[in-house]
């Protein structure tokens, strides 16, 4: 896959990122149905068939239960090979999750971040909504975000946003933003407009309805959801998660038909 830069960052990344939800959290998701953890060596042989296919962007946040710690121990030596994705704002205890969006917070969140995935700086850090995106996206919270990139904690900033005016205020105000977008549901277009417009960079999530892809009215509801998705000139990249190697295979192939 050819690599797309990521707005005006100086990352370039695949235009499949691989989500890592599933890598440590099975508790209160969204998806059809129930799954257990991988084990680590599974985890590792997936990693290394995306790597192999072409993949060099993976999401991850604190949210995701062991999914840091997990890709701290998985990624020694291959740090240069990733560009990874991460977030502050949201925690997930006891099975629940609990919000944040304080300045200290951030900061505080971001370091345990590192000390998980073993690494001195994330490529993206990004605020994990929790849909409250303009009083989430505080004045002080985007001058934290600022001065932690100004530190070399991170290369980049931006947020992974619920709703078109938080996400318009990420693509004024940030490198990146996350938004939600396909054939079911597009009511965050007008973030992927102001986005393209701008020359900031677009991830997606839940491209494929986060499992509900065969809702969609098409032969091929992947591809369809991959063509969709790319037809806008805002879109860097689309995140989609998956412990599954035939499913990563079949995502990469459908997104090369598309891009090709």
């Amino acid at each position: 896959m050819q690599r797309r830069r990521l707005g005006q960052t100086d990352l370039f990344v695949s235009p499949l990122g691989l989500g890592t939800v599933k890598f440590g959290r099975n508790q209160g998701v969204k998806y059809p149905t129930g799954f257990d953890l991988p084990t680590e060596a599974e985890l590792a042989d997936l990693l290394a068939l995306g790597r192999d296919l072409g993949i060099n962007l993976l999401d991850t946040a604190p949210a995701y239960g062991l999914s840091e710690e997990r890709l701290g121990r998985l990624l020694q030596g291959q740090r240069d090979d990733w560009v990874i994705v991460g977030k502050a704002g949201e925690e997930f205890i006891d099975g629940q999750s609990h919000y944040d969006f304080s300045p200290a917070h951030i900061q505080s969140s971001l370091e345990r971040s590192l000390l998980r995935l073993q690494t001195d700086h994330l490529d993206v850090l990004m605020i994990h909504s929790d849909g409250n995106d303009l009083a989430n996206l505080s004045d002080d919270v985007i001058a934290t975000l600022h001065e932690l990139r100004a530190r070399g904690l991170t290369r980049a900033i931006g947020a992974s946003t619920k709703t078109v005016e938080g996400g318009l205020r990420a693509v004024a105000a940030l490198d990146v933003v996350m938004a939600t977008y396909h054939p079911a549901y597009t009511d965050e277009r007008p973030v992927l407009d102001a986005a393209a417009q701008a020359g900031k960079g677009v991830l997606l999530k839940k491209v494929l309805a986060s499992g509900h892809v065969n809702t969609i009215a098409d032969d091929d509801p992947v591809r369809a959801s991959f063509q969709f998705a790319f037809d806008h000139p805002g879109t860097t990249a689309a995140i989609v998660g998956t412990i599954n190697p035939e499913h990563l295979k079949a995502n990469v192939a459908a997104i090369n038909s598309v891009l090709q």
